[in-house]
């Protein structure tokens, strides 16, 4: 699959093995960053050659997804003597892309980028787009840039080793995507969550694939998120808060399955959705969405403080994607009152 962006043309490859990791070559103009985990587990098999001055090991957390990590990585590359063709390789998940990516674009005006996707999460979703995001002050990917990578290697068996928390987070993206895609989205996810759930190759596969070409029609439609492409952001506007009120213990997928049961909440409660259409999803998303209650303190005025720190909102009113009439087609409203998305929150945690 190739992506077309403004600055480049890029091409997403998806393996069922580990030969272009395998096939790596580290030269004195290249400098890898891992993440912690992944290392950890593949160190010996797929890593060990990496010179150790050439690499840099990300404890891939939230708290780690933010500008000093990326200073230190720039920091560091500067020793290289290649300078603008230089080539940074980031292997890892959303953490490690956001960081990495930020550092390709504004180390010496931007530099060469390689992107090995592991988690779920990122294969099916983040990886392509270009967008680069760090947290700041404890509120979610304030700061940003678009930079994409000059080629993306997605290796299937990355997957196998995903913590079950990681693996559903994954998911909620997955099923977020076949939900906007209206009936024949949602079939599809009923019939086959179950062989997700399981892990199976092939339904991963066809899964991954088909979530990168839906979001391609949006990304090469609108790369700079100005139109078309914010509706992709339905379902974050909630989703961010609950990562952002919880200190990140609700991952990223996970929370983004908690706000897709919010924002459809709020378009029932405003007859834009049927009954029955909305506990479909709801059976769909509550098969992913194991949390410990306890991780979120169900503080509406934090919740809301975090909703109107989010970059997509643009004024005083809140804004969020919405699914309206029986094509569930996706609107942009600014008009969403506190008392809607309170009803809406409630009935999640009851739920829960």
């Amino acid at each position: 699959m190739f992506i077309q962006a403004a600055t480049k043309r890029y091409e997403v490859t998806i393996h069922n093995n580990f030969e272009p990791l395998e096939a790596l070559v580290v030269d004195e103009k290249t400098f890898v960053v891992i993440d912690k985990n992944v290392y950890d587990l593949y160190r010996d098999r797929l890593f060990e050659s990496i010179p150790e001055k050439q690499l840099y090991i990300l404890e891939a957390t939230e708290e780690h997804k933010v500008i000093e990590t990326a200073m230190e990585i720039c920091e560091i590359m500067t020793c290289i003597p290649a300078k603008r063709n230089s080539r940074l390789v980031s292997i890892g998940g959303g953490i490690v892309q956001d960081v990495t990516g930020f550092v390709a674009n504004i180390l010496y005006r931007g530099i060469h980028w390689t992107f090995y996707p592991t988690t779920l999460l990122a294969s099916c979703d983040s990886c392509i787009g270009g967008k680069t995001s760090l947290n700041y002050k404890k509120f979610k990917n304030l700061l940003g840039t678009f930079y994409p990578p000059d080629r993306l290697y997605i290796c299937t068996p990355f997957f196998k080793t995903l913590t079950p928390r990681d693996f559903r987070s994954g998911l909620g993206e997955v099923v977020k995507f076949n939900v906007m895609r209206g009936e024949e989205g949602i079939c599809n996810m009923e019939e086959n969550l179950g062989k997700l759930l399981e892990r199976d190759d092939d339904t991963l596969l066809t899964f991954v694939e088909s979530s990168l070409a839906f979001k391609k029609k949006f990304i090469e439609a609108d790369e700079f998120d100005r139109g078309v492409r914010i509706q992709l952001n339905f379902a974050h506007t909630f989703g961010h808060a609950f990562e952002s009120v919880s200190d990140y213990a609700i991952p990223h997928g996970t929370a983004v399955a908690m706000g897709t049961i919010v924002a459809n909440r709020i378009s029932l409660a405003r007859g834009w959705m049927d009954e029955e259409t909305v506990q479909r999803i709801e059976k769909l998303l509550y098969q992913i969405i194991k949390i410990n209650k306890n991780d979120v303190d169900v503080d509406m005025d934090d919740i809301i403080k975090a909703i109107h720190k989010d970059k997509k909102q643009t004024g005083s009113s809140l804004t969020a994607v919405l699914m309206k009439g029986k094509d569930l087609k996706l609107e942009i409203v600014h008009d969403v009152e506190r008392s809607e998305i309170e009803q809406a929150v409630r009935y999640l945690f009851d739920h829960i």
